[in-house]
């Protein structure tokens, strides 16, 4: 790895961290050792990074927010990259032009304070513009899917194109990018639509206190952990087994919603993993329902 790092050196590739504990950079706090981080400063030094990826046959994972994975505790003898520097806006009318590191609850923000209506249902998902994109984030019965127009990407072959909204296959969590892992969003247009600054701002305050209200935001967590199945909801399912307050190690089922499994602040990855997967096996075992994990297991 030493002489990698002084490849992203010489090469000015952008900031370097060693040794970097992945619980600082995830919202569940837990997660093992990753070798090195790394911030590109552009598109052309990420290319550059990748390369240099590629010729050391290294692993690596580009991560936004941390707010929708979980990392084993194990060291991740790789790269980890960060696009934080990726980070421009430009906005024409309704047309958003965002660069994939930027906030998401940040350009909620902006939106509204501008009367741009669309986005109102991220307003309190804490990701990243890629990281929301690649999960096809979404509440209140709206996603990114409803306002993406398009995505440049970088391919396993570290060339730019464009990808469409037809082509990026948004489904409930879902998206071409989670299912195709070599290609990295690099910015994003979106497309909303003019609406009153008031309403938009009532609609965006009412559904704060609601998450405020039912989602125990007061602990580390990574929001929902399984995806509702058609026509219920994952929540009740587990409710109805009673496993509220169900705990492994330093993970529980959050007695406040029971979609909700959070780290009581001394977790482990491993205890979070297995309670999911207890309470996985629970519904399957009661419902013969198979819950789908919404959150992304890396490095197990």
């Amino acid at each position: 790895m030493k002489e990698v790092i002084k490849q992203i050196k010489n090469n000015n590739i952008g900031r370097i961290l060693e040794n970097v504990s992945l619980a600082k950079y995830t919202t569940y706090h837990v997660g093992g050792i990753a070798k090195l981080m790394v911030y590109p400063k552009n598109e052309a030094k990420l290319k550059e990074l990748l390369e240099i990826i590629e010729n050391n046959h290294l692993k690596y994972k580009v991560l936004g927010n941390g707010s929708n994975v979980l990392f084993s505790d194990n060291l991740f003898n790789g790269i980890i990259i960060k696009l934080d520097n990726f980070n421009f806006l430009e906005i024409k009318g309704t047309d958003i032009n965002v660069g994939a590191g930027y906030n998401l609850i940040a350009l909620t923000r902006i939106a509204c304070k501008k009367g741009l209506a669309g986005l109102e249902f991220a307003a309190g998902i804490p990701g990243t513009i890629g990281g929301a994109i690649y999960m096809n984030a979404g509440a209140y019965k709206s996603d990114m899917g409803y306002i993406v127009k398009n995505i440049r990407v970088l391919t396993p072959d570290l060339k730019i194109i464009t990808l469409t909204n037809k082509e990026l296959d948004f489904h409930y969590r879902s998206s071409f990018l989670q299912k195709n892992k070599g290609y990295i969003c690099l910015s994003a247009n979106i497309k909303l639509y003019k609406g009153q600054k008031e309403a938009i701002e009532a609609v965006t305050k009412e559904r704060k206190k609601r998450r405020l209200e039912s989602q125990p935001l007061e602990y580390p967590s990574a929001g929902s952990v399984f995806r509702n199945p058609p026509d219920m909801f994952a929540g009740k399912l587990i409710e109805d087994l009673n496993l509220k307050g169900k705990t492994i190690g330093g993970a529980l089922v959050s007695p406040k919603h029971a979609n909700f499994i959070v780290n009581q602040g001394n977790a482990k990855a491993q205890d979070i993993k297995e309670l999911i997967y207890f309470v996985k096996n629970k519904v399957k075992e009661k419902y013969n329902v198979d819950l789908i994990i919404e959150q992304e297991e890396v490095n197990w």
